[in-house]
């Protein structure tokens, strides 16, 4: 636990809201500011919310969602927000203009001690902070949605991001209970839309080239695949499928995967007849005025799921 320690989360969304828990149940105390007043003081109920759905699920490490919740302060401005802080989490709209704007300001006014990192999934960190005179503390902490509920957290350094700035947010993360993953350079999509982008490639070009429907491609992964990556990631998966390991594996498999690739390098068809069927094969099986209660429904079930890992989860961790 993180007792004492302050956080200030920048924006007041869902991922924000996200954030805050993850924090709180961390054990640390969080300040919320939003440039919107109002928002602000709705996301009370968002807060409230998440932290009753962890709670419901055995998900707060023992604690309730009250005192999650009472650890999370409305700050009036950005100044109280800031005061203190040892780690900053922006979730500011994906904007270039934006994002520049509100590092400009958090790198004037945080303490000069405190870590600043963005959330953005999509810009990379030396895109908004070269700027700055403070740029060896910014970095990007991109978390999965919602970082309350799924804690893997990509940590990427922008090319002067100091050593030091990565290593006390890795710590942070891991102290809060999170998952860091610790980037060894920022690189477009970073790693978890970089391999969410090949998977999509592929599911569109086999749409693309009537290879198969886009419910047996959603089949494949949902009952075939993810199961499995549920509980493995690739490498540890093909270690395990071969007798002699990883090396094993590739000599079994290798060729024909180089196979495959011959056939994967033109970038697959995302639009025209392509989306269009693939738009209409969802919209038989989900209206588009039953999305936000498949998204209620999808959250429900993926707290089941990660109450289910995180109680059988591996002796190794």
């Amino acid at each position: 636990m993180t007792n004492n320690l302050k956080a200030a989360i920048i924006g007041s969304g869902l991922i924000g809201c996200g954030w805050a828990v993850a924090f709180a149940r961390g054990g640390c105390n969080v300040a919320l500011f939003d440039q919107n007043a109002d928002a602000a003081q709705q996301a009370k109920g968002m807060l409230a919310r998440l932290a009753a759905e962890l709670e419901t699920a055995g998900m707060l490490d023992g604690q309730t969602a009250e005192s999650i919740t009472e650890r999370v302060h409305i700050a009036a401005d950005l100044d109280e927000a800031l005061d203190g802080a040892v780690h900053v989490q922006e979730n500011v709209p994906e904007k270039l203009d934006i994002k520049k704007a509100v590092f400009s300001e958090l790198d004037t006014r945080a303490p000069r001690d405190a870590i600043l990192a963005s959330s953005t999934s999509a810009l990379l960190p030396s895109a908004f902070t070269e700027h700055l005179s403070g740029r060896d503390r910014c970095l990007v902490a991109h978390p999965i949605n919602p970082p309350s509920l799924i804690r893997a957290v990509e940590i990427v350094p922008a090319p002067w991001t100091s050593a030091s700035a990565m290593d006390r947010c890795v710590d942070l993360m891991d102290r809060i209970g999170q998952k860091p993953i610790r980037m060894q350079r920022e690189i477009d999509g970073f790693i978890m839309n970089r391999l969410q982008g090949a998977l999509l490639q592929e599911a569109f070009r086999l749409v693309a080239d009537g290879i198969a429907t886009p419910e047996d491609v959603d089949t494949g992964l949902r009952d075939g695949l993810a199961p499995r990556w549920a509980l493995l990631g690739p490498f540890e998966t093909i270690d395990l499928n071969a007798p002699g390991g990883v090396r094993d594996y590739v000599a079994r498999y290798g060729p024909m995967y180089t196979k495959i690739a011959e056939t994967q390098r033109e970038t697959a068809d995302w639009t025209g007849q392509t989306l269009d069927e693939v738009e209409e094969a969802r919209r038989k099986h989900l209206p588009l005025d039953r999305i936000p209660a498949a998204q209620a429904e999808r959250d429900s079930r993926l707290v089941e799921m990660m109450k289910h890992l995180r109680t059988n989860a591996r002796k190794s961790e």
